[in-house]
């Protein structure tokens, strides 16, 4: 019997390949205890050791469906929540949106500072903070406490000063603002104890104990107005009010170049607080202009101090000190009493905010007469030596005038009746004007207005009157002989100070004014504008009125013998006039004045004083402001260091021998 043959030899064909060729089919790794070919019950042959063993790939398929759902999944959650932020919802995250929102803070400019013609700060700012609330975080839904407001207006109370309910009540009128100003220019100690009591509370809010109610609570920046100096130039400067405008004086003539222009900052907030890194923008705040006065300050305290003292002294209603430079036109000083505090204003009555130096119109009185004098020698119908006699008693119109005395016949010079201050030679003085009372009338009038009577002073003052000069055709019977010597006309303070820094400047009028220069934002000094100047009367003309004037003051017969300086020469002139009540539109009371200037040789100064309704002791000008005027003058002189006259006074005759 044969043994079996090799199939590979005999050719017997073994399984098909893929393409169904005979050749021979390499055995695949087999599982450990599985046999070859099926049921054959050979055992399984093992691997050769080292022999390299095939890798099966799994399916990638399972793998793809399984990220797909995932994904599927993710975008569908995605869906469903915008679906639920934007419709479902849409009102509900719009409000709370609206806690997380841009805010606009105002960056309020600094205010300009005023000073005097030396650099001294007369009005300056220091640091301050409105302190503000939005309501609408204090709200039960957004602060998550019912009586946040009550909370809030409990713990700021104290420190702002304010009464609770009102601060409540500011909190809770328009739930829905986003803005509401709590307390106007607080310190920035104030502010500091604010942000620790917020501090403290977001602190506990954080560990879950209790609401921070403050935290809708901000500030603004401000700057707040302070006087160093108290109440001086008070009624020249005025006052800034609670919103930060000027509401009176300079104050409220300059505030707009005072107060600059205020910037914008836009921040991003979320539950109250500034997000630090979210987007900020910013449009910076324009600081204002600084004013430098012509106001010196130690002439102007000495000018209230000394007015102030009188006032007191007399039982006056109030009182007016100028002091002007005669070259310039400038203003050194204008004082009032009673004064105020312009940092402190809730303990001032009403009547005293304003400068009465320049609101108040009243009769002057003799000082006026000074500009009757004026037109009768710069027309030429009279000289200062002029004879005039002057009676007891003048009939004209519908009355005796008279003089401030009783007295025999005087036989006066025209600078008698001016040294003297003759009412009644005045009146005889000035129908030497013209043939027909219409023509004396009218030359009167037209002088009067070239001095400034009637019409604005030049400064622009808040509140200033022009004063009252009604034209020559409407003056009644009375007026015509009233009015040469100060009675049925007004003015102000400025006006009449004006009139004799005319005289002393040679007869050419020099519009007052208060400002010398400014400073702006970016440091370039701009000197004021030249003011106007108006020739009033010749230069001779008034070198003789000032000499003239200086009878008044150093003749034994002049009524200022009081205004005398030594070392110097003054010239002045003395004025009592009936003075209207304003509350009732009759005469009451009296008005004493003084105005003069020196040195009369070579004049640099020009002080004016008046006296309303003195009721202690005198009330004559010359009586009650005479020393004022010396306590000024002589004061001013000193610190400018003007140089003493070096003349002796002209002592020109008052009177005349009438037989001779």
């Amino acid at each position: 019997m044969s043994a079996p043959q090799d199939p590979r030899r005999r050719g017997v064909p073994g399984p098909a390949g893929p393409r169904g060729d005979r050749r021979p089919r390499q055995d695949a790794a087999r599982r450990p205890g599985e046999r070859q070919g099926g049921s054959s019950g050979r055992p399984a042959q093992r691997p050769r050791p080292g022999a390299a063993q095939p890798l099966r790939l799994g399916s990638p398929r399972p793998r793809l469906r399984l990220i797909s759902l995932g994904l599927t999944l993710v975008m569908l959650v995605f869906v469903v929540r915008l679906l639920q932020v934007q419709a479902v919802d849409a009102s509900a995250y719009a409000a709370k949106a609206n806690v997380n929102r841009y805010i606009p803070v105002k960056l309020s400019a600094e205010r300009g500072s005023i000073t005097d013609r030396n650099g001294v700060d007369l009005a300056t700012t220091v640091d301050a903070y409105d302190i503000t609330a939005a309501p609408d975080l204090l709200t039960p839904k957004t602060a998550k406490t019912r009586d946040a407001p009550r909370q809030a207006a409990a713990l700021l109370a104290p420190i702002l000063g304010k009464e609770e309910a009102d601060l409540e009540k500011k909190l809770t009128d328009n739930p829905r603002s986003q803005y509401v100003v709590l307390a106007r220019q607080q310190s920035p100690q104030v502010w500091n104890q604010i942000k620790d009591l917020k501090s403290a509370l977001d602190d506990a809010a954080t560990k879950g104990k209790g609401t921070n109610v403050l935290a809708g609570v901000n500030r603004e920046a401000h700057s707040k107005r302070v006087y160093p100096n108290g109440d001086l130039a008070a009624g020249i400067l005025g006052f800034v009010g609670g919103d930060g405008r000027g509401a009176a004086g300079l104050e409220q003539q300059l505030n707009k170049k005072l107060a600059g222009k205020d910037g914008k900052r836009v921040y991003a907030q979320s539950g109250g607080h500034q997000v630090p890194t979210g987007d900020l923008k910013e449009q910076p705040a324009v600081p204002g202009s600084d004013y430098e006065l012509t106001i010196d300050r130690d002439i102007q305290w000495a000018a209230q101090s000394a007015i102030a003292d009188q006032v007191r002294k007399s039982g006056a209603d109030r009182g007016y000190v100028i002091v002007q430079d005669t070259r310039t036109g400038q203003l050194l000083a204008m004082a009032n009493a009673p004064g105020f505090d312009p940092g402190d204003i809730t303990t001032t009555d009403a009547d005293d905010l304003g400068n009465a130096a320049v609101s108040d119109a009243y009769e002057p009185g003799s000082v006026s007469k000074l500009m009757s004098m004026a037109a009768v020698l710069e027309e030429g119908v009279a000289r200062w030596d002029t004879h005039v006699v002057v009676p007891n008693r003048l009939p004209r119109a519908d009355r005796a005038f008279a003089d401030d005395i009783d007295h025999p016949t005087w036989y006066l010079t025209l600078n008698g009746v001016l040294a003297k201050s003759s009412n009644i030679g005045t009146i005889l003085a000035t129908e030497q004007l013209g043939k027909t009372k219409k023509q004396k009338n009218q030359i009167l009038y037209s002088y009067l207005r070239k001095f400034g009577i009637g019409r604005p002073s030049g400064l622009g003052f808040p509140g200033e009157t022009p004063g009252i000069l009604a034209r020559p055709q409407d003056w009644s019977a009375s007026q015509q002989y009233t009015i040469p010597f100060g009675q049925g006309l007004s003015l102000n303070a400025v006006q009449a100070a004006s009139v004799y820094s005319t005289i002393a400047n040679g007869g050419e009028r020099i519009a007052p004014t208060l400002v010398r220069g400014t400073k702006g934002p970016g440091g370039d000094y701009t000197a004021a504008p030249s003011p106007e100047k108006t020739r009033v009367v010749s230069k001779e003309t008034a070198k003789t009125l000032a000499e003239m004037l200086e009878s008044v003051v150093d003749d034994q017969q002049g009524t200022g013998a009081k205004a005398k300086i030594p070392g110097y020469l003054v010239a002045g002139k003395t004025g009592t006039s009936n003075r209207v009540d304003p509350k009732t539109g009759r005469y009451r009371g009296y008005t004493a004045s003084f105005a003069g200037f020196a040195p009369a040789d070579k004049p640099r100064l020009t002080v004016y004083c008046a006296v309303q309704n003195p009721t202690k002791g005198s009330y004559f000008g010359g009586q009650v402001c005479g020393p004022v005027y010396k306590k000024v003058m002589e004061f001013g002189l000193k610190a400018l260091q003007v140089p003493p006259s070096g003349k002796q006074p002209k002592r020109l005759p008052v009177s005349y021998n009438p037989g001779q």
